[in-house]
C-alpha cells in the first residue's frame, strides 16, 4: 500500500520560512519522481515542484528562488524548503508520487501577519 505522510506546515508571518516533509512507503521511492502540489481555498490543485529520481528539479514560476525541493532516498523522505513566504502561498500542500498522482493527506501552510 502506497503511503505518503506530510508534515511541517503551520502559521508563519510573511517573509518567514518553513520546511515541509513527506514520509513515503509502499513503493520504490528512489525510482520515482516526486512532486509537491498545493491547493488554496476555493482553487484547484496547483503543481509546485518536481524532483526526478536522479535529482533534477523543476519549479512553478511563482516559487522559483524561494522554494527548494529535495529528497533523501536512504530515508524515503521528500522535503520542500519554503523561504520568503507570501500570503498567496497559503494553501494545503501535498506530496505526490509523480507517475500516479497519489498523494497524502496534506499539511496546511498559512502565511499571515
Amino acid at each position: 500500500e502506497v503511503r505518503l505522510v506530510e508534515s511541517g506546515g503551520g502559521l508563519v508571518q510573511p517573509g518567514g520560512s518553513l520546511t515541509l516533509s513527506c514520509a513515503a512507503s509502499g513503493f520504490t521511492f528512489s525510482a520515482n519522481s516526486m512532486s509537491w502540489a498545493r491547493q488554496a481555498p476555493g482553487k484547484g490543485l496547483e503543481w509546485v515542484s518536481t524532483i526526478s529520481w536522479s535529482g533534477s528539479v523543476t519549479y512553478t514560476d511563482s516559487v522559483k528562488g524561494r522554494f527548494t525541493i529535495s529528497r533523501d532516498n536512504a530515508k524515503n523522505m521528500l522535503y520542500l524548503q519554503l523561504n520568503g513566504l507570501k500570503t498567496e502561498d497559503t494553501a494545503m500542500y501535498y506530496c505526490r508520487r509523480h507517475s500516479t498522482g497519489e498523494r497524502g493527506q496534506g499539511t496546511q501552510v498559512t502565511v499571515s501577519s
